[in-house]
């Protein structure tokens, strides 16, 4: 059977066919910032790019004889882990939701287009909202703001299974810790097939990263929202968006400064060092969280190509566990694996209620 898979990003939107467990095409389409600042907000891009996959997929030929067409699950608020057959309440909630970004896009688009299909059926799995957290881990230091996890739960899961798969080990029966490094950084703990700790990758939690502010002092944070220098708008973007390297260093591109750095800058060696710094300071702290019990950690994302990363992360990190390096993501063969189990009745869907 042939199932269409749809994973759009902040600054692109990938796509593939897959006939079972087969990839047929696999295509990313690059949105220029000029493109994409023609829209007031994410929600307002849906027909710019629902158009460029139907008419991508045109181009090459293909049928539209899809049995399933599943998307990257969006934040609309907080479930278990699973897939979920995409329906009219869970696009009324991602449409609405407090934290928008562009795998909002993903769920709506797929079932948009299932609609067209006779047969066709619409699914997400394992959205970046996956809550399995455990008591603690909700607990703040204020009653206000309980803790919250926005995580890349999609890529981290399918590189557990991956891990667990090459040592001959069921995901179920291992602790691991899982570090994604991308545009944000989000760190896991996964005790025996649950995520147990993870952080709010998104705004405002966890180590500063290309992007992402990461965990800011609270009140001087407080302080900067009341000073009348910035806009509400201006300051969620000073957490996600304009912040991390961004906003120091004013690019989010790890090869062009691991050059800057090569060519003797030691303002840039510096900041680049201290976002590794932290993020293996956060990697660590989740060996609290498993009791020191680590059969491994596990990184992985678009930063893990980077060498000049990955040995400064391990030189901080091996001593906890051994340390694999899963560069990129799995997210698309994740996606189609996902609905294909469904499909084929290896399991069922959830019910987003």
């Amino acid at each position: 059977m042939y199932i269409l898979v749809i994973n759009p990003g902040s600054t692109s939107t990938k796509m593939a066919v897959y006939e079972d467990h087969k990839p047929m095409l696999l295509r990313s389409i690059t949105h220029s910032v000029e493109e994409l600042e023609q829209f007031e907000d994410i929600t307002h891009q849906f027909q710019f790019r629902k158009d460029l996959i139907i008419n991508e997929l045109k181009r090459m030929g293909c049928e539209f004889n899809f049995a399933a067409i599943v998307g990257r699950g969006g934040l609309a608020k907080p479930v278990e882990g699973g897939v979920y057959e995409i329906n009219d309440k869970m696009i009324s909630d991602t449409k609405a939701a407090i934290h928008q970004h562009a795998c909002d896009l993903g769920c709506i688009i797929a079932y948009e287009i299932a609609k067209d299909i006779p047969g066709c059926r619409s699914f997400i799995a394992d959205p970046g909202v996956v809550d399995e957290l455990n008591d603690y881990a909700r607990i703040s230091g204020s009653p206000l703001m309980p803790r919250i996890c926005i995580w890349h739960a999609l890529n981290q899961r399918a590189i557990a299974r991956r891990f667990a798969n090459e040592i001959g080990k069921e995901y179920e029966e291992l602790n691991l810790i899982i570090c994604h490094l991308g545009g944000g950084i989000s760190i896991a703990a996964h005790e025996h097939g649950r995520a147990v700790d993870a952080n709010n990758a998104l705004d405002g939690e966890g180590p500063f990263s290309p992007e992402r502010a990461g965990s800011l002092p609270a009140a001087d944070l407080i302080r900067l929202c009341f000073s009348g220098k910035y806009t509400e708008a201006q300051l969620l973007k000073r957490v996600a968006g304009n912040a991390g390297l961004m906003a120091h260093l004013g690019t989010n591109d790890m090869k062009e400064l691991e050059r800057r750095i090569a060519a003797g800058d030691k303002h840039v060696e510096t900041i680049v060092n201290a976002m590794i710094y932290h993020t293996a300071k956060n990697i660590v702290a989740e060996g609290a969280v498993l009791c020191g019990k680590v059969d491994a950690i596990l990184l992985t994302g678009g930063m893990a190509r980077s060498e000049y990363v990955i040995k400064r992360l391990r030189k901080r990190i091996d001593f906890l566990a051994p340390t694999y390096c899963y560069p990129g993501e799995d997210e698309m063969e994740a996606l189609a694996l996902n609905a294909l189990s469904v499909m084929q009745g290896k399991r069922e869907a959830k019910i987003y209620e």
